[in-house]
């Protein structure tokens, strides 16, 4: 996947996955988060320090002509709607929504040079809590579920020129998620509930972002894709 690439949280997890496998092909990759992590940086890869939970952020760096941008940064705010305060909510929204939004309206300008024949392509994430319903997860889902209103509608107003899509994955062994699988015997037991048998890993989303971001989709665009081991659409 030749082109300019800008990767938001890049530096670990499902993002480093994500630039890693840009990085062979593609001609640059912009990675912008707090710190650099795990990343390798090279004439190809290039980090910037930015936190997408400032009012003003400043994105050095940024190509003119921009082939796909995605946004990794999330949170995983799990607790009862009892005990959730509304910064809790706040909170969620600054990193899950309001971060997307300061990339995309800085972006836009580069993305929308994308022609109808190769469109430029966004991907965000969003989450399985969304479409079901689980509990202790009023505040992310409620959060996501506001990106998966934006990628529907940036989509719409973007096209033909950019095509703007979502995956929405399921527990997914990545630092963010690192207390979930501390323990061997509860991580059996979570994998167990999965009709595939098993939890997520980075490559699994990284490998359907890189089909997003690729021509191989070319005529897939608002939509938010499940990658959930069949959680979503499966019973045991």
């Amino acid at each position: 996947m030749t082109g300019n690439y800008v990767i938001a949280g890049g530096t670990k997890g499902i993002g480093l996955e994500i630039v890693n496998q840009l990085r062979a092909t593609a001609n640059s990759v912009q990675v912008y988060s707090r710190q650099v992590d795990s990343l390798i940086t090279d004439e190809t890869v290039q980090h910037h320090v930015v936190d997408f939970t400032q009012d003003d952020i400043m994105l050095d760096g940024l190509p003119n002509s921009i082939n796909g941008v995605v946004y990794c940064p999330g949170s995983i705010n799990l607790r009862s709607f009892r005990s959730l305060k509304l910064q809790d909510f706040r909170s969620d929204l600054e990193v899950n929504l309001l971060g997307a939004v300061k990339l995309l309206q800085a972006c836009m300008k580069g993305l929308k040079k994308g022609g109808t024949e190769n469109p430029s392509s966004v991907v965000m994430f969003s989450t399985i809590a969304v479409s079901q319903g689980l509990s202790m997860h009023a505040s992310v889902a409620a959060s996501k579920a506001a990106v998966e209103g934006l990628t529907r509608t940036i989509a719409n107003e973007w096209a033909p020129n950019v095509r703007v899509n979502c995956l929405a994955p399921a527990l997914t062994n990545t630092p963010l998620a690192a207390r979930f699988f501390e323990n061997e015997e509860t991580v059996k037991a979570m994998a167990a509930k999965y009709p595939l048998g098993r939890t997520g890993l980075p490559t699994d989303l990284a490998s359907a972002a890189a089909f997003l971001l690729s021509p191989s989709s070319s005529w897939i665009t608002g939509q938010v894709l499940s990658v959930d081991g069949g959680m979503s659409t499966v019973r045991k």
